[in-house]
């Protein structure tokens, strides 16, 4: 038996269990009382529409379940940011869905609500994915208006989006199943193809409440905007469907009949299952991120058949790269090693730190990727760069810079899993959100800060001590403890993987042993998008 493996095991699989009841939380939206309200009027919930739209037994791959998560408490909250988005099958091909939740504030925008929608704008295009738009909402909530309407991210960036994509040939099918106000009647109207339902749907600039306001005429929402009115006579929407379920069987036939994607040509062979189960995951990596660990071993049961081409294995060791499959897909493997390993200088190098030879061979093998065109996965447990006066001297600064503008100018689509720790320029240089990976999850012992909780607490503590040593208070050992725990407890809060997955800095929190399936979609769907861009690094440190 063996004691270490179990109490990660447990551990780890707790961390899931939480993460799962987390999720049924979200599912359940604005709560069963709005949710009875959506289905006195004939319609079908957001997660219903979704699962009914969508090829039996398939996968759907959520994008931005925890957005917003613990934000707007003083607005009641707004879970999963009133949007469900995510990559689907319907009639074989993958889509791109987003699908207005109704139960939540009428499905009306927040600040979030806009960023998850442009987010899956952005997958979308990148990928080239086929868009279906289930609409239902009362628009732009109005008391955070000045957070969501006039700046270039916000509301208006998704229809400049829509045109983009309809002229890039991208396909875009809206669906109206309940209210559609203001600008973003011009979301479906945008699309190629609007359909609207009889009863529940409607769309209009204006309602009749602000119609009779602006210009005193007297007119009911069904008549100003309704089914008949825009497909019988202002000619607004294409066609006219009698309940949810009509809609959503003609969406379906209209994406049965879609032209086949072109084909980026990457290499994919006969999916093999890893030779360890992938469930040995939870018992290898230790709870505590402080722990060192082999990440060949946890890499040995994410890729097919357990078989990894390690690059300069005995080069650059605190860094993991190679060649490898994951779900018959051919992929390169950029992965922080997380044990003590010794250079063959005879220098022992720490765990999850980036040194001059790991990261000189790492923007060597990311370069290489790209000549061959295979996909990148980063797996990341990255606590930054070495640092000191041997480091700095050795060129540590050169050596990252050369990786980070590797990763950046990379052409080739990217992949990022957050394993553990993701600090400070590590996260950068591992490939995090600011450098366009295609998708980003995190497991659920992801750490993702500028640099640790302790260092990051102590140096909070010293710059706090002194701005209140410079007003005359005096600093007791105890006030000096309780001061730290404050700082410590706040910004460990703000380190979670559920901190950063409710504002967007990754796009879910996934079971690990989810991963294969995660990354073999995520290439599925970038597979449909040559790439047409030439890999160029520009001027680049030697």
């Amino acid at each position: 038996m063996n004691i270490e493996f179990n109490k990660n095991e447990d551990l780890n699989k707790q961390a899931v269990y939480t993460l799962k009841s987390r999720l049924h939380k979200i599912y359940a939206g604005g709560g069963e009382k709005s949710a009875a309200k959506q289905k006195a009027k004939g319609k079908m919930l957001a997660r219903e529409r979704i699962a009914y739209l969508i090829d039996a037994d398939t996968a759907f791959l959520e994008i931005g379940a925890f957005a917003a998560e613990d934000m707007y408490a003083e607005q009641g909250g707004c879970p999963s940011a009133g949007v469900v988005c995510g990559i689907g099958y319907v009639s074989g091909r993958q889509t791109m869905i987003v699908a207005n939740d109704a139960t939540v504030k009428a499905g009306a925008w927040f600040p979030m609500t806009a960023k998850k929608n442009l987010r899956a704008q952005e997958i979308a295009m990148e990928n080239r994915l086929p868009v279906i738009y289930l609409v239902d909402s009362a628009g732009v909530y109005l008391p955070m208006q000045d957070e969501i309407f006039p700046d270039k991210e916000h509301f208006g960036r998704m229809f400049r989006n829509n045109a983009l994509m309809s002229a890039d040939g991208i396909v875009q099918i809206s669906a109206i199943m309940g209210s559609c106000v203001a600008g973003g009647a011009y979301l479906p109207i945008m699309s190629d193809e609007a359909m609207i339902v009889e009863g529940t749907g409607s769309v209009f600039l204006a309602g009749s409440y602000l119609v009779k306001s602006a210009i005193g005429e007297e007119v009911d929402n069904e008549t100003l905007g309704g089914a008949t009115t825009h497909c019988e006579i202002s000619g607004v929407t294409d066609y006219k469907h009698p309940n949810d379920q009509a809609c959503l069987d003609s969406i379906k036939k209209i994406m049965s009949m879609l032209g086949a994607p072109q084909n980026a040509g990457f290499d994919r062979i006969k999916p093999a299952a890893p030779k360890f189960p992938a469930e040995e995951l939870y018992g290898l990596l230790p709870e505590n991120r402080e722990k060192p660990y082999d990440m060949v071993e946890l890499i040995k049961r994410l890729v097919d058949d357990s078989a990894l081409e390690e690059y300069k294995k005995e080069y650059g060791q605190s860094i993991i790269c190679g060649l490898a499959r994951i779900d018959g897909w051919a992929v390169g493997i950029v992965a922080n090693q997380r044990k003590v390993v010794k250079s063959k200088k005879g220098e022992m190098q720490f765990g999850g730190v980036i040194y001059s030879d790991s990261a000189d061979k790492s923007a060597r093998f990311i370069m290489n990727c790209n000549q061959k065109k295979i996909p990148l996965v980063f797996l990341q447990d990255v606590t930054g760069f070495m640092v000191g006066s041997r480091s700095e001297q050795g060129g540590i600064i050169k050596d990252g810079a050369k990786m980070v503008n590797a990763v950046a100018n990379s052409v080739v689509p990217k992949f990022t899993i957050i394993i553990g720790n993701s600090y400070g320029a590590g996260n950068y240089a591992m490939c995090g959100k600011a450098y366009d990976p295609r998708l980003i999850f995190a497991w659920p012992s992801a750490k993702i800060a500028v640099m640790g909780g302790s260092q990051a607490a102590k140096t909070l503590l010293q710059i706090q001590e002194a701005s209140l040593k410079a007003k005359g208070e005096v600093i007791t050992p105890e006030k000096e403890a309780e001061l730290l725990k404050e700082i410590t407890d706040r910004y460990d809060k703000q380190t979670t993987p559920y901190y950063a997955a409710s504002r967007l800095w990754v796009d879910g929190i996934i079971d690990p042993v989810e991963t294969r399936k995660v990354i073999s979609m995520g290439i599925e769907a970038a597979n449909q998008s040559p790439i047409k861009k030439a890999f160029n690094v520009g001027i680049i440190q030697t």
